[in-house]
């Protein structure tokens, strides 16, 4: 016969079918039945430091996987800790799954302690959110919550638990793992997207969204092999095409290659593939008329919904864009070369002009920090950031080498990158986890450093200290000169705090001292943290302070 068992065992059993292995938490009395659950569970529980470091962590699980990362946090607080890293998630299209305690039904409406109404709350941030108020529904939700959270466009579910529910009895039992519909492209569609890149004579391709993978980089490098197609990506997704392949031109984004973004305004075709073309990929909605581009538009995307929504296009396919991307190679075998050499070569020459360092004041450079990561990182290290003019250094100059190597926050969410590389080098440990931040970013979640101290997450944190919030001080220059106000910041010693974990630190002030504390770090079987000092005339890769109050 059927066993009762409370709701906290039934939900993690229903977590465990859907193959979830990880979850990230910060425990609270209002989900510790959960918590007991996952007590005989082979489910590991990741307890992270700070509910918004516990959310961001399960988003990057989302992206590396596919799959959502799923994440435990306590009522009130705890939830508008979290919520951060749940809008991360929604502007990221990642899948990922919160759920949060919540207080008992019998206390429901009456303003009891942190109560919050998380449909209310997290509506405008969440695919779907909802309570579950039958501990015998829990299959029912978590099935659907990992439905929607990977479907159409992914994005994070969010699911509150009151704590009498968890802790009812029930005979319930856990549902089969969710199963999404082909997204593959009809042979029509095919057949008009092929026919389109191959007459077109000044075209762009624009990659961008989810559901990519090794396979797909590989078809779109041999798509555009064989049609001459230079490819862009969009947005902090760098990584789906490797950086040194001759038809890679450059991203679209933040600081955009003035050059490829006159090449976006003179394509006659553009294809978007998995990007949604919003403000960032469109540097605010400029390089494309809105809602008829100029350019005829050919967008991929596999959520109907975001087709049409900012842009009309030319043609539009509802079909995943890594699925599309490799049947068109598959009917590509044995073709003749479309014979734009001369477009895509040009628009390569850009690129490698672009990547020409600039020099920047002071001892220690960026533009030298990251051609040397360049140099002695294997392809498939993974690189993570948050948000800052730090950042820059990095999207203008790192070359991306293989899919998957790239967390970063589309939203600008300032504080990611510690968290995401923890979860990075948690799920994938055999690979370098490098995280690249300010140090107004590092100080948002550098609580989290001790959770990769603690899971043996041997990553490496390089810290550009320019005791700034940098950023802002550049905007701040060019609006109000001379007039600094609220963007100054006192920092600890990153090297001790690194080393009051266990862990290594260094600080360096010169391009040859870094080299030589990376390589330590590299070596040194703990997590690491590398504190750069910069100077703070260095604002940007073009701009310097001292230029900026001339």
């Amino acid at each position: 016969m059927p066993q009762s068992q409370h709701g906290g065992k039934v939900l993690i059993e229903a977590l465990a079918n859907q193959g979830v292995k990880r979850v990230f938490s910060v425990p609270g009395e209002s989900f510790l039945a959960a918590l007991d659950g996952l007590f005989d569970a082979h489910i590991e529980n990741i307890v992270t430091r700070h509910e918004g470091g516990a959310a961001m962590m399960a988003e990057a699980h989302g992206k590396l996987s596919g799959t959502p990362g799923v994440a435990f946090v306590t009522r009130g607080p705890g939830a508008t800790n979290a919520s951060a890293g749940v809008h991360v998630a929604f502007q990221d299209s990642t899948p990922m799954i919160l759920f949060i305690g919540q207080v008992a039904s019998d206390q429901r409406d009456r303003e009891a302690f942190q109560e919050v109404d998380y449909r209310a709350m997290f509506a405008p941030l969440a695919k779907w959110s909802a309570q579950i108020d039958r501990v015998d529904r829990i299959p029912e939700y978590i099935s659907r919550a990992f439905h929607v959270a990977m479907s159409g466009r992914p994005g994070p579910v969010v699911l509150a638990l009151p704590e009498d529910m968890l802790s009812s009895l029930s005979e319930a039992k856990a549902g089969p793992k969710a199963i999404l519909p082909s997204a593959l492209a009809n042979d029509q569609d095919l057949g008009t997207v092929l026919s389109l890149m191959k007459s077109a004579q000044k075209p762009l391709v624009i990659l961008g969204g989810r559901n990519w993978s090794q396979n797909a980089a590989k078809a779109m490098a041999h798509i555009a092999e064989t049609l001459d197609l230079p490819v862009a990506a969009s947005f902090r997704c760098q990584d789906f095409l490797d950086n040194r392949h001759p038809n890679y031109v450059g991203d679209i984004g933040i600081g955009v290659n003035p050059k490829l973004a006159q090449r976006v305004k003179d394509a006659d075709f553009i294809f978007c593939l998995g990007a949604r073309l919003g403000e960032m990929t469109t540097s605010g909605y400029t390089l494309l008329d809105s809602p008829v581009p100029h350019q005829q538009l050919v967008h991929v995307y596999r959520d109907a919904n975001e087709l049409g929504r900012v842009y009309h296009p030319s043609h539009a396919v509802t079909a995943d864009a890594g699925d599309l991307v490799t049947q068109l190679s598959e009917q590509l075998r044995d073709q003749p070369s479309a014979g734009r050499r001369a477009w895509t070569a040009e628009a390569r020459s850009d690129y490698e002009t672009w990547q020409i360092p600039v020099e920047t004041p002071g001892s220690l450079k960026l533009e030298n920090v990251i051609a040397h990561l360049n140099e002695v990182l294997p392809d498939d290290a993974i690189i993570t950031n948050g948000a800052g003019n730090y950042s820059a250094w990095l999207h203008r100059y790192y070359r991306y080498r293989d899919y998957g190597t790239q967390l970063a926050p589309t939203s600008g969410s300032m504080g990611y990158g510690l968290p995401a590389a923890v979860s990075a080098k948690i799920d994938r440990p055999d690979q370098e986890v490098v995280c690249m931040a300010g140090d107004g970013c590092f100080q948002m979640s550098m609580q989290e450093f001790g959770v990769a101290c603690e899971n043996g997450a041997n990553v490496i944190v390089l810290i550009s200290n320019n005791g700034m919030y940098g950023t802002i001080r550049l905007h701040q220059q060019k609006r109000f000169p001379k007039r600094p106000s609220g963007t100054k910041l006192m920092n600890p010693d990153y090297a001790a705090l690194a080393q009051s974990y266990g862990a290594f630190g260094a600080a360096v002030e010169t391009d040859a001292e870094f080299m030589s504390a990376l390589e330590q770090a590299r070596n040194c079987g703990t997590p690491a943290i590398i504190e750069m000092r910069i100077d703070p005339n260095a604002l940007s890769p073009l701009a310097t302070l001292e230029a900026i109050d001339d």
